[in-house]
């Protein structure tokens, strides 16, 4: 199978805040057309600038933004563009949410695009039902919990009918139900064809959820299949991140010859749980 062309990436890109040091050193990053990739790193280690130059937020000192391999240009038809194919997801919900009621915060992205009122009502359904909170439409967003805040501020980006939906620790803050809801929804929009990017710390819902990795350190940024990426015990010393769960299950049954060298194993407790250990014959 040849590789997914990337609908979005940064070509040698550097960024760094007035009066302070660079962020981010000739980085490459591509984020493949249907693909659900996992970006750790370390805190302060760029992830959510690099999110932030992925979809438009903020501009490279040096280097390029290409969508579907034209560079992008910042006037505002090329803004435009980027932002009907790439919406982001930011980690506080509260600093997404701004209107008085989830259907008008929803619907404020497809106004803005000066679409019929009719497109507008279909694309705020649309994106209620996609994140199971079309009975919160006319809750104020001031009375929504945490976890329905989260919903509604992704539910805003949907409607949007993005190519690429980029999320900064969409599961910070949840509790495990709100988490295991959350990424059914998520895996809902991967099986409709979106394109999925999640910023997280958590190594073991990375190793679960993603198809491929990209880890940034002090090195630079590494990317490839997620199981090979969170097996490489150098780079995420670099990165400050843990073994994943899964891998150290992995590499003790390994180990112990309960599976071959280069089989598959467990990527969670459930995987583990329900797997079939060959029986030794008796002599």
């Amino acid at each position: 199978m040849s590789p997914a062309s990337p609908v979005v990436e940064l070509v040698k890109a550097t960024f760094g805040y007035e009066d302070g040091p660079v962020v981010l050193d000739g980085v490459d990053f591509a984020v493949p057309e249907g693909r659900a990739l996992a970006l750790l790193g370390r805190n302060g280690g760029g992830k959510t600038t690099l999110l932030r130059l992925l979809s438009g937020g903020l501009r490279c000192v040096s280097g390029a933004l290409r969508l579907d391999g034209e560079e992008v240009s910042y006037d505002r038809k090329g803004l435009t563009r980027l932002r009907t194919t790439v919406q982001l997801v930011v980690q506080d919900p509260d600093d997404q949410l701004f209107a008085a009621s989830v259907g008008q915060d929803v619907s404020f992205g497809p106004m803005d695009l000066g679409l019929p009122e009719e497109e507008v009502r279909l694309r705020v359904r649309e994106a209620l039902e996609a994140l199971d909170i079309v009975a919160l439409e006319d809750r104020p967003t001031h009375l929504l919990s945490y976890g329905q805040r989260k919903r509604a501020a992704i539910a805003g980006a949907v409607a949007m009918r993005p190519r690429v939906l980029i999320m900064d620790e969409p599961t910070a803050g949840l509790d495990p139900h709100g988490q295991e809801r959350l990424l059914e929804v998520l895996g809902r929009r991967r099986d409709s064809g979106t394109t999925l990017v999640m910023a997280t710390h958590d190594v073991d819902l990375a190793l679960r959820w993603a198809d491929e990795a990209a880890v940034l350190s002090p090195h630079g940024l590494r990317t490839g299949p997620v199981e090979a990426l969170l097996a490489d015990d150098a780079l995420l010393d670099a990165a400050r991140l843990r073994r994943p769960w899964g891998m150290a299950v992995t590499r003790l049954m390994r180990a112990h010859g309960l599976i071959a060298p280069d089989a598959r194993g467990p990527r969670t407790a459930e995987d583990l749980a329900a797997w079939e250990v060959p029986r030794q014959r008796t002599p």
